[in-house]
């Protein structure tokens, strides 16, 4: 069994954690932010105070934060992942954040004789408490194939797509297509329940169709029932989104459905929605509209 050092204990962390060590693995977690999850603790995880002590104790380890400029801090603060890297380790960041910032990352703890992995992961709260993600990894294929025990604690679908950073691709392009889903089904449900029709009927009907889909079928019954807590949060999908949309300014490209996407997302966080669901875009449909599907009208 491997020793994993884990920073980031928050929504999707916490479950992967307590996956890593339902499997057997030791876990050494970090309080220079938070306190250590008391029930990981209580299972037998070393907490330490500060990352660099962390990576002095792992083999491997595994970041889980909100953003960009959070992975930066903990590689790089005083005490942080890069102090103690040396042979041997593989650092796994399983956050999601910039392709380009990611290659810089890597190339950093690679110098060091460590080895640098970027996962990002897909399926939300849900998938992160069943081991049901799916992970996209770029980087070296040994290191891959060293780290894969761990992958399959924690998911199902485990993909190298690539080199680093290819894993943020990777995650980035996932976000675009959630996004673009969620959009797509709430704006269906909107029609119909403004058209007359019963969305939950609506809804039954179409899964039996070409329109099925996991987002309609989980993020649909979110949208009619108004179950809006997270779940992920519509602020760290507009982060994602931000992503994309940089990326295609750098690749002179155009996303012009992605940016649609993210308005919807802006009025629903100006309506006071920025920690809801990403499922409540279809709030910020309704507040346009002028029009709820569901009985708070």
């Amino acid at each position: 069994m491997a020793k994993i050092g884990f920073i980031g204990t928050g929504i999707m962390g916490h479950p992967m954690a307590s996956n890593l060590q339902k499997a057997g693995h030791s876990l050494f977690l970090t309080t220079h932010h938070d306190p250590a999850p008391a029930d990981l603790v209580a299972a037998g995880a070393v907490a330490l105070a500060n990352p660099k002590e962390v990576v002095q104790e792992a083999e491997f380890i595994i970041i889980m934060v909100p953003d960009t400029p959070h992975v930066e801090d903990v590689l790089q603060r005083e005490n942080g992942v890069i102090a103690g890297l040396g042979p041997n380790k593989i650092v796994i960041d399983m956050s999601s954040i910039s392709p380009t910032a990611t290659k810089a990352f890597a190339a950093k703890v690679n110098a060091t004789g460590a080895q640098y992995l970027d996962a990002p992961v897909s399926g939300g709260e849900v998938g992160a408490k069943a081991a049901t993600l799916s992970i996209m990894v770029g980087g070296d294929s040994q290191a891959f194939e060293r780290a894969l025990p761990l992958f399959q604690s924690m998911g199902k679908n485990i993909t190298l797509v690539g080199g680093n950073g290819d894993g943020q691709t990777a995650k980035v392009a996932n976000q675009i297509i959630v996004a673009l889903n969620i959009q797509a089904v709430a704006e269906a449900l909107l029609f119909a329940a403004k058209n007359g029709a019963d969305p939950a009927k609506v809804r039954e009907a179409l899964m039996g169709g070409f329109a099925s889909s996991k987002i309609l079928e989980v993020h649909g019954e979110r949208m009619i029932k108004g179950t809006f807590d997270p779940g992920f949060r519509i602020s760290l999908h507009q982060k994602d989104l931000n992503l994309a949309l940089q990326g295609a300014k750098e690749l002179s490209i155009n996303l012009p459905n992605t940016a649609n996407a993210q308005q919807v997302f802006s009025t629903c966080a100006a309506i006071g929605g920025a920690n809801w669901d990403h499922s409540a875009l279809i709030k910020g449909l309704e507040h346009m509209a002028n029009f709820s599907i569901r009985d708070d009208k």
